[in-house]
């Protein structure tokens, strides 16, 4: 049986990264209803940069579980030699710690909590309730 606390830190980024594209991506096919590759890549970008999954954790931080705020600390505190110039070492940090959240929360099988944080942290509303655009 896989032990996470011997998964390392850049594989669970990795592994979070994708868990949250595919968030995106379900969201913006599923719920948005864009179908071009041009509208869904725009749109994808909202989420994924650095900037926007720094804010998500400001929405996030607060309401993490202790476990779920020493993986996301795990990740922001991990060392970073190739920081992206279009992001600020802060925005950076704090985008791979999200990612690392993820991956972990991916290998430990709490999807519906992967779902629900994916929401809180872009203000989405539920799905269903007739508004699938992002609030501000």
């Amino acid at each position: 049986m896989l032990d996470l606390h011997d998964v390392t830190t850049p594989a669970l980024a990795y592994l979070g990264d994708c868990v949250l594209e595919i968030c995106v991506r379900t969201y913006l096919v599923s719920e948005m209803g864009l179908s071009t590759s041009a509208h869904l890549n725009r749109e994808a970008l909202k989420f994924v940069c650095a900037s926007a999954q720094s804010k998500a954790m400001d929405a996030l931080e607060p309401i993490l579980s202790p476990e779920e705020l020493a993986v996301f600390k795990r990740g922001r505190n991990m060392g970073h030699g190739n920081i992206p110039k279009n992001a600020s070492a802060k925005d950076y940090r704090r985008a791979t710690g999200m990612e690392v959240l993820f991956g972990y929360l991916s290998l430990s099988g709490k999807e519906d909590r992967i779902r629900a944080l994916f929401r809180l942290g872009y203000n989405l509303a539920p799905p269903g309730n007739g508004s699938a655009t992002v609030k501000k």
